[in-house]
């Protein structure tokens, strides 16, 4: 109506509240220090104003970069359980914690955030929120795969050195022709290609054999080279 009356007519107008109409607003809220009425906070609409007003007032969220943490500082538990009852109401996670004199709830899941950004209609957040997420969960990804593949890189590269060391202590304490023709065929491929992985070894012996096999005749020159250790 205002807006019309000031597009319509260049009237400039305004809006006020009596005194009396300002108590009768503050005696239905009821004791600002009490937790909110549960008769003003029934609906969904009125929970989510309320969970809206409380970030405002009372909450804070790190940078996402570096973790996920959004939290409200309440000064009593009261309010505190409100709040976070309020939360659960929505299948939101909202833990309490004794900080100093406050009562804390907080959250510190990435998905429980956005979930509450989404209650409290607060989409723009949401979305650059969200797309940090997906980012992270891709470096994080690739860094593990990477972890995983070095990892791997590793522990074969340390069984092969473990796998030559035993062929030239048997060549050199043994002789590698006194081994049956399978495994000394194993052993000569073996220190020919020191960097081969067990297929490939498996490749080059006549007849081929698979991985499994290449494996079981490794081990068998590991166990002879054990033996003649001791």
């Amino acid at each position: 109506y205002f807006t019309l009356l000031k597009k319509t007519y260049n009237i400039d107008t305004d809006v006020k509240i009596s005194e009396e109409q300002m108590r009768s607003v503050i005696d239905k809220i009821g004791d600002l220090s009490e937790p909110v009425s549960p008769l003003l906070i029934k609906n969904s609409c009125c929970q989510r104003a309320f969970l809206r007003g409380a970030f405002l007032c009372i909450g804070s969220m790190s940078d996402p970069q570096k973790s996920y943490h959004l939290e409200f500082v309440c000064t009593d538990e009261d309010k505190a359980r409100q709040l976070q009852s309020v939360i659960q109401g929505f299948d939101i996670e909202a833990k309490i914690v004794l900080r100093k004199k406050y009562y804390v709830v907080y959250l510190k899941e990435g998905s429980g955030i956005v979930d509450l950004l989404n209650v409290c209609e607060a989409p723009i957040a949401l979305m650059k929120l969200e797309n940090l997420r997906i980012v992270k969960e891709m470096r994080n990804s690739v860094n593990r795969r990477v972890n995983c593949e070095t990892a791997n890189i590793t522990k074969t590269v340390t069984a092969a050195t473990r796998q030559i060391e035993d062929i030239i202590y048997i060549r050199d304490h043994y002789g590698l022709e006194n081994l049956p023709e399978p495994l000394s065929q194993m052993a000569e491929v073996r220190l020919e290609n020191p960097d081969a992985p067990l297929k490939e070894l498996g490749e080059y012996l006549d007849p081929p054999v698979g991985k499994s096999g290449v494996n079981h005749r490794l081990r068998k020159l590991s166990e002879l080279a054990d033996r003649i250790r001791t």
